[in-house]
């Protein structure tokens, strides 16, 4: 059996990854900040390590923590390697389909199951219960990062979104600005009647942005999901089994109709947005992550406080926001999965998470460490930071994921910009979700 599921997890890209062997393994070049080959002396214990890169901060960030575990741990060294995110995820299925992969690798944490349903990774259960200190995160964390009863995955930040709101059109509107409480959001009816109030089509000035548009790859079900969740929702069955009752539900057919009704019935959102709107006061309100502050600090002439402001993710029935990001794992094929356990023991531990997080400004994943830095218990990381250690959610943990999130996208395509019937359309996406996951089930 895992030899058909191995096949099945590999036989989409079977034909780019012989495309990709053959011809660009070697040309993409590592970050600067990578370890450079080098002679390892016999009685050291070598380590190879992918991520894939990030920015110039978390390259900055991975580099010191390898760095300084090295030199905590001198009989070993850790050969990093970061590469881009388009080409990360093809290099690392290719390694495991030649059965060379690297001892560690960073897995985007809702691709897990896959991984581990094909015995790519080891499970790090005992290490995490053992020795990693589990009840520092939030259990919503370790349940995105678990698989069939087993942790494989160890977190060093977490994610969060928020509502961001430009201060110019609300001070123009005379609406007051919204609260940065985290525990006291909107609800999405108050941003409804804000929307309306803001939105202006003479002056080409848009309500919203409820939820990054529509856009490719994982952000639509990152954005969305939370959609169906603050409705009282689910995508899937507990168990993971279908989405039949679930995703077609009263409660997600609600959800549906909302957002529906934000771009066909309300018209405060729409599919086509100017360049930078909310830069340039074309757009009142928009969501987005905590990583989006570092690149409004490259922008002197729009600056928190003064042209924008933060307040948190607003609410259905229930207050929640999307949890999970790049984790860390050890392949099932190390021959050295102790001392690749002290490594990711070390940066996901209170110094080393500590260390990435005042570095890359992100969102740790332990609660130690968000208590441990001021800057994080302020205005606006607290916003973040609480949304992700109190109300975050992880999205589903199937190993047929992939098709979970194609579908999600696909059915807020067809409700938002087509205007389709959301029982319809519901209906459609979970048919193609139940129709994967048996697939996986049965190969």
């Amino acid at each position: 059996m895992k030899k058909w599921l191995t096949i099945l997890f590999f036989a989409s890209i079977l034909v780019s990854i012989l495309v990709y062997s053959l011809f660009f393994m070697d040309t993409i070049p590592n970050s600067p900040n990578d370890n450079k080959e080098k002679t390892v002396p016999s009685d050291q214990i070598q380590l190879t390590f992918w991520r894939n890169s990030g920015n110039e901060a978390e390259n900055k960030a991975y580099s010191e923590l390898v760095s300084s575990f090295e030199k905590a741990n001198p009989s070993i060294d850790i050969n990093m390697k970061s590469i881009p995110y388009g080409d990360y995820e093809i290099r690392i299925r290719t390694e495991i389909a030649n059965g060379n992969p690297p001892d560690i690798l960073a897995i985007d944490s809702p691709t897990l199951a896959l991984y581990a349903n094909t015995g790519s990774l080891l499970s790090l259960d005992q290490f995490m219960k053992k020795e990693g200190d589990i009840e520092d995160f939030p259990e919503s964390t370790i349940r995105g990062l678990s698989y069939k009863g087993q942790i494989y995955l160890a977190p060093i930040v977490e994610s969060s979104i928020a509502l961001y709101y430009n201060r110019h059109l609300f001070d123009q509107a005379g609406v007051p600005y919204p609260s940065g409480d985290p525990d006291k959001p909107l609800t999405w009816d108050e941003i409804v009647e804000i929307a309306e109030k803001l939105d202006n089509p003479e002056k080409g000035i848009f309500g919203i942005d409820p939820a990054q548009g529509f856009g490719d790859a994982e952000a639509p079900a990152y954005f969305k999901i939370p959609f169906l969740w603050q409705f009282g929702a689910h995508v899937l069955s507990p168990d993971g089994t279908t989405a039949s009752g679930y995703l077609d539900s009263q409660e997600a057919l609600e959800a549906l109709q909302f957002f529906q009704n934000l771009y066909q019935k309300h018209k405060v959102a729409s599919v086509e947005l100017p360049p930078e709107p909310f830069e340039s006061d074309k757009l009142a309100m928009t969501v987005l992550g905590s990583w989006a502050l570092k690149d409004f600090e490259r922008n002197p002439d729009f600056k928190l406080g003064v042209d924008f402001g933060i307040a948190p993710l607003p609410k259905g029935k229930y207050q929640a926001v999307s949890n999970g990001g790049w984790a860390l794992g050890v392949s099932s094929l190390s021959k050295h999965p102790d001392e690749s356990w002290r490594f990711i023991k070390y940066a996901t531990g209170y110094e080393g998470m500590k260390n990435y997080v005042t570095i890359t400004g992100n969102v740790p994943a332990r609660y130690s460490v968000a208590e441990g830095i001021p800057e994080l218990n302020e205005y606006p990381s607290n916003i973040f930071v609480q949304q992700a250690l109190k109300y975050s959610r992880n999205r589903p943990v199937t190993p047929a994921y992939p098709v979970v999130s194609n579908a999600i996208r696909e059915l807020f395509e067809d409700v938002g910009i087509g205007g389709k019937d959301v029982s319809t359309s519901a209906k459609e996406a979970v048919e193609k979700i139940n129709t994967g996951i048996k697939e996986m089930q049965n190969p």
